[in-house]
């Protein structure tokens, strides 16, 4: 099956290890960056949603005009919109972007991260009122005769919008989380579901209660699976592990001088997150520093579980090798980003990428190989 890459769109260079240099929308860095993906073999990037960041919307919007190849994957609260006005946000960003957007809906593991735009419902709630989100937006994506919704968390009448997405019949729909609510959201609606980079055998568990979700919602088919790391790259595997440990040096200083905005304010959040990923995230680097091929946890640690956090560490071909593992799960979307954002992507794209694809397109053209064999073999018996 293909491989796909996804990258970090951020609007400036600031990192968990380096302060920013300049505003929170910086219009040339988010260019640049952007740029360097599409120049380096990325097939998208993620404009990412924090309360208090930079609207993502109109970011994506800027890149999708002065770029012609990258994707985009777009990151949207549905706390901070009505559905009706989302769902033609997402059109006109399609039609801009000549149907290269996929949404992403986040549903929200920390109260204290949505009670910061006035989003007061209880975790389980989310979920619900995500769902059903989520229907609304396709529907309204498919849909061109007026139509009325009565449900939970939305009520609206006689809408119909004058605007669809360039993609036909829409645009995908990415979810993420670790917890059952999330699994059963997800395998219900994702068109590709999002995890945060695991060890093997944690990953391999999570894709299958994905995919039982997804059965028990009805479905026929299985949402694609992506999943997220922290790649340290060097020329050779001790430089790499000398970057690692200068890497989670930093990480720590900056979180000791609060400078890191994730939990400022909310100290007791921060040692027990309330979302289930970081929760994973956290015990699994308790349990190991050192899992599988490259996988190091120490970065994660370091953060509290704050997001993808886990890192691939070694040689570009150490770390290609450690993707192809993942990619022998089931996972077909594999989503990275370095500390230094615009070099990092520079370099996986030079060095990590290719050897994941040319291994991708060898294994494809031996298995349809095999099929052709067999199918060979049959006709002959």
């Amino acid at each position: 099956m293909p491989v796909e890459f996804l990258g970090i769109a951020a609007t400036h260079d600031g990192s968990e290890t380096t302060a920013r240099s300049g505003a929170a929308f910086d219009k040339e860095y988010t260019l640049r960056l952007a740029r360097a993906h599409e120049e380096h073999g990325w097939d998208r990037v993620l404009f990412a949603y924090g309360s208090g960041s930079p609207d993502p919307a109109p970011a994506a919007a800027y890149i999708a005009s002065r770029l012609d190849r990258l994707q985009i994957l777009l990151a949207h609260r549905p706390n901070v919109s009505y559905p009706t006005f989302a769902a033609k946000t997402f059109a006109t960003l399609d039609q801009i972007s000549g149907g290269r957007l996929t949404v992403h809906f986040i549903t929200g593991g920390s109260d204290h991260e949505q009670g910061r735009e006035g989003d007061t419902l209880t975790k389980d709630e989310r979920y619900a009122r995500t769902r059903e989100y989520i229907g609304i937006v396709k529907k309204i994506w498919t849909t061109h005769e007026p139509f009325d919704h009565e449900g939970e968390h939305y009520r609206f009448h006689d809408f119909v919008s004058d605007v669809f997405p360039f993609r036909q019949p829409r645009p995908d729909v990415s979810f993420g989380g670790s917890s059952p609510a999330a699994y059963a959201a997800g395998g219900a609606e994702a068109d590709i579901y999002c995890l945060w980079g695991e060890p093997l055998a944690e990953t391999a568990a999570q894709i299958e209660a994905v995919r039982a979700a997804a059965k028990a919602a009805g479905r026929t088919d299985v949402p694609r699976i992506q999943v997220a790391f922290r790649p340290i790259i060097a020329p050779t595997e001790e430089l790499a592990w000398e970057k690692a440990r200068r890497t989670v040096g930093a990480i720590r200083a900056r979180r000791a001088e609060g400078l890191v905005r994730h939990h400022r304010g909310d100290a007791r959040q921060a040692a027990t997150p309330q979302n289930v990923g970081s929760q994973r995230l956290i015990a699994i680097a308790e349990a190991g520093e050192r899992y599988d091929r490259a996988l190091w946890t120490p970065t994660a640690a370091a953060t509290g579980g704050a997001g993808n956090s886990n890192a691939l560490v070694g040689t570009p071909e150490t770390v290609a090798q450690a993707l192809l593992d993942y990619y022998d799960l089931g996972v077909d979307i594999l989503s990275a980003r370095g500390y230094d954002l615009l070099d990092d992507a520079i370099d996986f794209g030079r060095y990590v990428i290719p050897i994941v694809r040319e291994e991708v397109a060898r294994r494809d053209a031996e298995r349809a190989a095999r099929g052709t064999h067999q199918t060979l073999a049959t006709v002959a018996g």
